[in-house]
């Protein structure tokens, strides 16, 4: 709410709290955390909220508060490891297609450019630019990394599909979303949804579950 409120009076609060590149000008350490808590609509935040609403109470039932909160936080915190360093290859494999001096160009004006919603009419420049000044948002990573540990811990669970409206077992959905992920991951270089953030939370979910589970008498 306050997002929407404050871009009115000309602040955008994308530009602090969402996560920008490591190299972009525009990058703090604290965007690490807090882009978790910005969305990048009302569309986004409520499908997030619907399933973390959804599978988060269950598995905060299981484990309590305090150790869904850590899984939440790392799975957040490790789909942006996973989405920053796709984008450092991205980042580094057009930019050697580049001269340094347009590199240092986009360095110089892309992001003031990006800021008014234009960018260069050259197709290597303007992907440089999206990779670099386009900052990341939500908790999409986070919400993956519990539908990933509700799979885990409930695999045989029916649930019933939107489209088409089918029943499916929580670990056969789990698994299908994940490779649709990494499909749409390859496929789709330079989306707006990041894919490996989504896939990313799903990884340190699984280690943490298992790691757990290996350290634990009991599961929770």
């Amino acid at each position: 709410l306050a997002t929407f409120v404050l871009e009115r009076v000309g602040i955008n609060l994308y530009t602090y709290l969402g996560l920008h590149f490591p190299l972009s000008e525009k990058f703090r350490l604290h965007q690490i955390f807090t882009h978790m808590f910005m969305h990048g609509g009302l569309t986004h935040i409520f499908f997030n909220m619907f399933a973390l609403y959804m599978f988060g109470r269950v598995l905060e039932s299981v484990w309590g508060p305090k150790r869904f909160l850590t899984y939440y936080l790392v799975t957040g915190l490790g789909a942006a490891a996973l989405h920053t360093a796709v984008n450092f290859f991205e980042y580094y494999r057009i930019a050697s297609e580049l001269t340094p001096d347009q590199i240092e160009y986009v360095k110089e004006v892309g992001y003031g450019i990006w800021a008014e919603g234009k960018n260069f009419s050259d197709p290597l420049l303007s992907k440089l630019n999206l990779a670099l000044n386009t900052p990341t948002v939500g908790a999409s990573g986070a919400v993956f990394g519990i539908l990933l540990g509700f799979g885990m811990l409930f695999p045989n669970t029916q649930l019933m599909l939107l489209f088409p409206p089918i029943p499916i077992k929580a670990k056969y959905f789990v698994i299908g979303y994940g490779v649709l992920e990494l499909y749409l991951g390859f496929s789709q270089p330079g989306s707006n949804v990041a894919h490996f953030a989504h896939l990313g939370g799903m990884l340190f979910g699984y280690f943490m579950i298992k790691y757990w589970n290996k350290n634990s008498k009991r599961f929770y």
